[in-house]
């Protein structure tokens, strides 16, 4: 193989690379949208002072389940728990260990701790994350390949003997030279004339972009977070918004249920005052503007 062929090879892998690099540089960043999106999506009110909101709904969102209990020295906790043994009638498992990265860890029963789950499925959201983050990220790769297909590139097809000839030529037609002049030899070896071949890709971004929109408000819905699953032109009114966030409410009822049922018994088991709620800020600029409108 030539030194030219070698260099060109090597510059198509680089390429090639350069397209994968970025297809996972995308799905990261879709992934950690819908991380931020997810951890800050609920309020904690009532924690004692060495109990971390943030880093219970980053456990969360990692690991499906946190476990609450009373350290003798550090006071209430709430950190990552492995899950294992018996299982009780309710399908709640009975042996509980929490540990930290430093190395900490305590072993619990059900008398002494209250498991944190997620959602009402007890599965984990971020895997889920992450197949909505991977379809994004191959939405926006179709997106700029047909867009770039737009350029509408030429491809000429000629002899070796031809290249020059066919490079000024181009050169040529790309100067916008009215007329390009060719003499008779202007043919392959074999008679034949040469060929141009025209892509002729049909523009489907629009189409992809609608797609990805549709598919981005999926995964805020699965989120329980407010989106307009229905693109229109006109302004739509509140009511019809409303009528339209259903599987948003259904979905946010699972994620909020399962930490409100956990406060309620680490209240009662701790005598703490811990609550737990969406935020929701659509409806509460909603209910601002009414409220200054009938002022």
């Amino acid at each position: 193989m030539s030194k030219a062929r070698k260099a060109k090879r090597a510059k198509e892998r680089t390429s090639f690379s350069d397209s994968v690099f970025y297809q996972l540089y995308t799905f990261d960043q879709y992934l950690d949208l819908f991380t931020e999106i997810a951890i800050s999506s609920f309020e904690w009110t009532g924690l004692p002072s060495t109990v971390d909101a943030r880093f219970i709904e980053v456990g969360l969102y990692d690991n499906k389940a946190m476990l609450y209990f009373n350290d003798e020295v550090m006071g209430n906790l709430c950190l990552r728990t492995v899950l294992g043994g018996q299982l009780d009638v309710y399908n709640i498992p009975l042996d509980r260990r929490a540990y930290a990265s430093n190395g900490y860890q305590r072993v619990c029963g059900r008398s002494d701790s209250v498991i944190i789950w997620d959602n009402m499925t007890h599965w984990c959201c971020k895997d889920k994350m992450e197949i909505y983050a991977k379809r994004l990220a191959e939405l926006d790769a179709s997106i700029d390949i047909n867009c770039k297909a737009q350029r509408t590139p030429i491809l000429i097809k000629g002899s070796e003997q031809q290249q020059l000839a066919l490079q000024n030529a181009y050169m040529q037609y790309d100067g916008n030279q009215p007329v390009i002049f060719a003499s008779n030899d202007f043919m392959d070896g074999d008679g034949s004339s040469f060929g141009v071949f025209t892509t002729g890709a049909p523009y489907v971004a629009d189409k992809l972009y609608e797609l990805k929109v549709n598919l981005w408000n999926e995964a805020l819905t699965y989120l329980g977070v407010t989106n307009i699953s229905i693109q229109k032109k006109e302004r739509m009114i509140k009511d019809e918004v409303q009528r339209l966030q259903g599987g948003v409410m259904a979905n946010r009822y699972s994620r909020e249920f399962a930490r409100q049922q956990s406060c309620e018994q680490i209240n009662r088991m701790f005598g703490t005052q811990i609550s737990c709620h969406f935020r929701d800020v659509f409806n509460q600029n909603d209910d601002r503007k009414e409220d200054s409108d009938s002022e």
